[in-house]
């Protein structure tokens, strides 16, 4: 492919030297698993079940930041049906703390408690009501320590180091020790750009807590082995990850901590950190029983990480006839009490601040604190989501001060194929972010007052829903568009690979297939796109995924829409390396009956191999014989490099996905209730593997934009930092009678640097849809907006009384 010059992939084009085998590579084929999740068959972590097991439960710090005195287990230990109760004390080695980056994150707390929620003590009885009561038992007597909750505080100069002595290598470049990591990206001259511009707009943002929300909480089931090692069969996004952390806590080899993906009921991040692993397998082998953990889900606001809340203020600027001129930001994240992957958020922030388009003069910091808030770390599109809320409303503030259509405005500075990005690496990959943009505002516009009709009025078409508040009174339209970039896989000179273990063989004298990954299946839809590429490179109809465990290389994290990339790339990879093996064999046994056999160009198509015009050489049953074919393999995208500390310049992502969305609202401005009608999607996915999935991680990602943009924030209180709202009773999430109406349009613009082109695509709609729902709302009512999420007292109240701190 020309540099430059996007090519475009449709479905059924002949993409491998496999003929598209019947469910193979760009078919809609179903889910195996959905069926049995939505009957209510699916075998969630949380149904699993052990003959004699104990169940775990965990004690929690109920204050934010205080010495811990004292602890007394003793009434908890007396309690018939207690096996065990574990303190720091007890923890069997010097490793005592773990971390996805930094290990900066105690098992149990030591010393004193660092956030509201922090396991303390954890017990093992036979029961989960006799665990929990035995856990109330237990007596800590903790001295308050002062409460660090937002900027101020953190950085004082008399402010207390949430952690002391740090020692990792993210330290040495951060100028105070409660700043988890910093990066600047710095590019061009913005002091001589300002004078080139005509209008300048700034503004100030704040991006509040969200939570991942998966329905399934957290939980696990350990098994001690008869070899001194555990089973754990656990819910997680990244099974290797797991296991580098548990085993040295454990103080056993990798070897003897052997773990198996159970079923997950949701991630989004929030299971890519540890939860109650470790404790699991500490108790298991405590007790020589195998101990089940199951959170409630009080325990899974607090058991897991959040996505950061952000402050953020930008500068924009522009000539009179739209070109931007330079762009400033300084972006604060809340990363609370531990490290978890803020570094990495960091650095998407700082690298994707901008968005996508074009500007030559640049200055952007970005900083994650530790505070005594709740511990934040990976959400989908963790870091390009909260910069695209701040620079999504500064682009329609530039096109309203120039009198631009803010799609036009957007179009006139959009990035393209060739353009470079802030941190210097040219986007040599389709970037349609002007295409997007077009077709989304070629859409027709949904009817007007839907909610009228002959039969009178449907009260769930207007804001309020079946609150029946309103009958359209004071009730008005607004349209807003929004666009985002966000990188694809890891980034930074991380080493990203993935491992996939193929065979293929004569099973029942049909050819079958096997993969085998450690890719954590968590509703993405990986197990059947694993189906579907081996179908495609092998020519087989039966393919089987075996579970994944750690009994195969690391398949990484399922996070940054990498794994279709990484591990379809790594299943792609063994599979033509089977291919080539099979065919090899088949030319030693059959190479003479045929000269066709000599040629590079043969097939596996339909169970046999043909020739490149269709011709049929051999059955597979025949080439493979008794004899299996096995291959396993690593496979690497294209090398990134760390971002430099002092410019942010440097290679530092894999690949760009761009998203944009049109949401159309109701607003009854008198009650302050919001009706979102219709929030459209275009995208490109470079080449949808599996259109159907691909429809379905784009209207998901877009809903939990909505969330974010209407009702979703963990509060947390500014003096105490406790959580205010860990239940769903008060954490809102939307459901299907939030969810709007979500065309899709899908481009297929290859990207020739990744298999068959395609492009991740889970985390892009989640960035552009709540700065379109915030952009449609304030088209609606003329109020400035520039917080998340909007409440009904945001839009009929004075602006100036609601701006709260970070932690607000």
């Amino acid at each position: 492919m020309p540099n430059g010059t996007p090519t475009r992939i449709t479905q059924g084009t002949r993409i491998t030297r496999g003929a598209i085998a019947k469910g193979g590579i760009g078919e809609s084929t179903l889910r195996p698993d959905g069926a049995l999740k939505v009957t209510g068959e699916f075998a969630y972590a949380s149904d699993m079940w052990h003959e004699d097991m104990l169940w775990g439960h965990i004690l929690r710090s109920t204050v934010a930041h205080a010495e811990i005195v004292s602890i007394d287990t003793g009434e908890a230990l007396a309690l018939p049906g207690v096996y065990a109760v574990m303190t720091y004390d007890d923890l069997p080695t010097e490793v005592t703390h773990y971390g996805l980056e930094i290990q900066d994150t105690p098992v149990l707390a030591h010393g004193r408690v660092r956030h509201h929620g922090e396991p303390v003590a954890m017990v093992a009885a036979d029961h989960p009501e006799t665990a929990r009561r035995a856990a109330a038992r237990i007596k800590v007597e903790y001295r308050d320590l002062p409460v660090l909750t937002d900027e101020a505080s953190a950085l004082a100069p008399d402010a207390p180091c949430i952690h002391d002595n740090r020692t990792d290598d993210h330290a040495p470049h951060v100028p105070h020790p409660n700043i988890v990591h910093r990066q600047p990206v710095r590019r061009g001259d913005v002091r001589e750009a300002r004078r080139r511009a005509d209008v300048i707009v700034t503004g100030e943002y704040v991006f509040g807590m969200q939570d991942q929300a998966f329905l399934g909480p957290e939980s696990g089931l350990a098994v001690p082995a008869e070899d001194g090692g555990v089973d754990l069969y656990i819910a997680t996004q990244w099974l290797h990850s797991d296991l580098r952390q548990i085993a040295p806590v454990l103080g056993l080899p990798e070897d003897k901590v052997r773990m198996t993906l159970a079923g997950v009921g949701g991630a989004f991040g929030g299971r890519e950190d540890l939860s109650m692993q470790i404790h699991a397998c500490l108790l298991a082998l405590r007790t020589g029983k195998p101990v089940k953990i199951v959170y409630n889900r009080f325990e899974s606001f607090f058991g897991h990480v959040h996505r950061h809340p952000a402050k953020l203020r930008y500068e924009h600027g522009a000539t009179k006839d739209g070109r931007l001129t330079h762009v400033t930001a300084r972006i604060v994240l809340d990363g609370g009490a531990y490290a978890s992957s803020s570094p990495a958020v960091v650095g998407n922030a700082a690298s994707l601040g901008v968005g996508p388009y074009d500007v030559e003069d640049v200055d952007i910091e970005v900083l994650a604190l530790y505070t005594n808030n709740p511990p934040c770390g990976a959400m989908r599109g963790f870091g390009a989501v909260q910069a695209c809320f701040a620079y999504e409303a500064q682009m329609d503030k530039l096109a309203k001060q120039l009198g631009l259509d803010p799609v036009e405005f957007r179009r006139r500075n959009a990035m393209s194929q060739g353009s470079l990005m802030p941190t210097g690496q040219v986007v040599d990959s389709p970037a349609p972010v002007a295409e997007l943009l077009r077709r989304l505002k070629a859409l027709p516009m949904p009817p007007e007052r839907q909610w009228e009709s002959s039969e009178g009025t449907d009260v769930r078409q207007l804001p309020g829903g079946l609150s029946n508040t309103t009958h359209g009174e004071g009730v008005v339209r607004g349209v807003g568009y929004a666009v985002g970039i966000k990188n694809v896989g890891f980034s930074e000179g991380f080493d990203d690979y993935s491992t996939a273990r193929v065979r293929m063989e004569v099973v029942a004298g049909e050819p079958v297939a096997t993969v085998h990954t450690a890719m954590a299946e968590v509703g993405q839809g990986g197990v059947t796109v694993h189906a579907q590429i081996a179908r495609t490179e092998l020519g087989v109809a039966q393919v089987t995924i075996q579970p994944a465990d750690t009994r195969v290389g690391s398949a990484g994290s399922t996070s940054a829409s990498r794994q279709t990339y990484v591990t379809g790339g790594a299943v792609k990879h063994a599979c033509e390396l089977v291919r080539e093996q099979v065919l090899e064999r088949g030319r030693r046994t059959f190479g003479a009956s045929h000269p066709a056999w000599s040629t590079a160009e043969l097939l596996l198509e339909d169970g046999r191999v043909v020739t490149d015009g269709g011709e049929v050489l051999a059955d597979l049953v025949d080439v493979l014989g008794d004899e299996a074919v096995e291959v396993e393999r690593e496979w690497r995208h294209r090398p990134t490099e760390p971002f430099d500390r002092h410019t942010g310049q440097g290679n530092g992502h894999v690949q760009y996905s761009f998203a944009a969305h049109r949401a159309v609202v109701e607003v009854d401005t008198e009650l302050g209730l919001v009706k979102v009608v219709e929030l459209a999607c275009a995208q490109d996915v470079g080449k949808a593997l599996n259109p159907l999935s691909v429809h379905g991680q784009i209207q998901g990602g877009t809903t939990q934009g909505l969330g974010i943009a209407l009702m979703e924030e963990i509060v947390v209180d500014p003096r105490t930092a406790r959580v205010k709202n860990p239940s769903f009773t008060d954490y809102l999430i939307p459901t299907i009678l939030d969810t709007p109406t979500i065309p899709v349009d899908v481009l297929e613009l290859a990207d020739e640097h990744a298999p068959y082109g395609l492009r991740g695509v889970g985390e892009a709609p989640t960035l552009s849809s709540t700065p379109a729902v915030l952009a449609a709302i304030r088209d609606a009512t003329g109020l400035e907006l520039n917080r998340t999420p909007v409440r009904p007292e945001h839009l009929t109240e004075s602006q100036d009384c609601w701006l709260p701190d970070i932690a607000g």
